[in-house]
């Protein structure tokens, strides 16, 4: 129990267990979200969200509308509630635009952002039942005092109001993708928008959001460790829990364990041919004592995310078959990583990881050598090689994998192969999915591997597996028999 107990104590630190605390029940100011004042063990002095400041919030404003032309406004909107049932919600994730510009992380408040007024912020209203149901929300009064908005109102007053801020501006600015009714029925936008002044802001947005901060990085690289740790901890449990769902269940506890508030996505667990499956979610099927397991997954902490994958045998030993493929796709991983540095996109990394994984897969005699093998091969892997990393998952759409990267832009690195089980090829390789995805930061002159602390060499892993599995049946017998 001792040996146990340490291990526990070691397994998560003590600044991850104080970052779980996420409610407080003393009777103190409630701004409808954790604040310095309320979780002065999660939020520190100055900051709105944890680790990003009010300051940075307003600096933030201030790129973006200077990136916005002359007279013009922007116009965002925070994420709606969606329904689960007719009073059950869904778990709300906050847009990343409007948390971004605002740090305000509740639904249903839109901002409104132009030269002239600065932030207005128009913000639910709750009734006293709304309140005895479901808690706090911030109002007009957190708008300013907390937000920092320059003008606030109900968002009861938007109709009346909104022709006010956006009726002189030559255009009106917002994300098409995120747009609500609330503000897109109205008379005022209708207008706009039939006379071809409504544009796209993620132009905009995803400018700011593309290069972090040191506060924003620090976030990331805390998310990408927190994921680590849960997937080794689950990678190390997976023979004893020999079922997709389980291990799903195992690296979500994990994950909120040390701090996440929620799963960036929903974990991929393709034991065997799933693992074939690039995107697979069902998650519903037992492990086979000789399969591999193919696990994607990501944590979000405070609004930003992580993103890795691992694959492994369960038993604790490769196949031959597997050391094959598994070499082939960690050499490509390592070779790709080498390439990141500023100056080089993420096509140019792409169009490198087709070449040598073509190259390896003619060379084991899966792809034949005539015509058709690139062809063969984009089914083996439709994938591209990365993507940004951020506040979303799959981060700053707006920018094009055709960019030179920059200083203090987060991309992954994900090189993989997806034999399905009908594949007309070698039986041995028939129903084998090994990825391997890591986290890479560009750095003023090269890079930083956010996920480098998880384990991806065949031996490192073989090691760690057995070794694992034996230190715990020793302690078990020694238990049972001092017991």
């Amino acid at each position: 129990m001792q040996s146990l107990r340490a291990r526990l104590i070691r397994t998560i630190s003590f600044k991850q267990a104080t970052r779980c605390c996420t409610y407080s029940t003393l009777r103190v100011f409630d701004a409808g979200q954790p604040t310095a004042i309320s979780h002065p063990e999660l939020v520190k002095e100055g900051e709105l969200t944890p680790g990003i400041t009010c300051a940075e919030y307003i600096l933030r404003r201030k790129k973006l509308l200077e990136l916005l032309p002359e007279k013009c406004v922007a116009i965002i909107a925070a994420a709606p509630l969606k329904m689960m049932t007719d009073v059950v919600p869904y778990p709300f994730r906050q847009d990343a635009d409007y948390l971004y510009i605002t740090g305000c992380q509740q639904p249903g408040g839109i901002a409104v952002l132009g030269h002239e007024f600065g932030l207005c912020m128009f913000m639910p209203e709750a009734s006293v039942h709304d309140v005895t149901w479901q808690g706090k929300i911030a109002g007009v009064h957190e708008a300013l005092d907390t937000f920092k908005a320059e003008q606030a109102f109900p968002l009861s007053k938007l109709r009346e109001v909104l022709p006010s801020l956006i009726g002189g501006s030559s255009k009106v600015f917002h994300n098409a993708k995120t747009a609500t009714p609330t503000y897109k029925d109205l008379e005022v936008f209708q207008k706009a928008y039939y006379s071809s002044k409504v544009k796209d802001l993620s132009i905009y947005t995803h400018e700011l959001r593309w290069v972090k901060s040191p506060a924003e990085l620090t976030l990331m690289r805390e998310s990408a460790s927190i994921a680590c740790q849960a997937l080794l901890q689950t990678m190390l449990h997976s023979k004893t829990f020999p079922h997709e769902g389980m291990l799903a269940a195992k690296v979500e506890y994990e994950c909120k364990m040390r701090g996440a508030q929620k799963m960036a996505f929903n974990p991929v667990v393709g034991g065997g041919s799933n693992g074939s499956v690039i995107h697979y979610s069902r998650n519903d099927q037992k492990v086979k004592n000789d399969d591999l397991v193919l696990m994607d997954i990501g944590c979000e902490l405070h609004g930003y995310v992580s993103d890795l994958t691992r694959t492994w045998p369960p038993c604790g030993t490769f196949s031959p078959a597997h050391v094959e493929l598994y070499d082939l796709v960690l050499e490509t991983s390592k070779e790709c990583i080498k390439l990141c540095r500023p100056g080089i996109s993420i096509r140019q990394i792409h169009s490198f990881s087709v070449e040598m994984l073509h190259k390896g897969l003619r060379e084991i005699g899966i792809l034949k050598d005539d015509q058709s093998s690139y062809q063969t091969y984009h089914q083996l892997n439709p994938t591209n090689i990365g993507h940004y990393l951020g506040m979303d998952v799959h981060d700053c759409s707006m920018i094009s994998n055709d960019r030179p990267l920059k200083t203090g832009v987060v991309i992954t690195i994900e090189p993989g192969l997806y034999i399905p089980s009908f594949f007309d090829g070698p039986k041995r390789y028939q129903g084998l999915g090994i990825r391997i995805e890591d986290e890479v930061l560009i750095t003023e002159t090269s890079y930083e591997v956010l996920t480098g602390s998880m384990p991806k060499e065949i031996n490192h892993i073989e090691s760690l597996l057995n070794n694992y599995c034996y230190s715990t049946e020793s302690e078990s017998q020694q238990s049972a028999v001092s017991s």
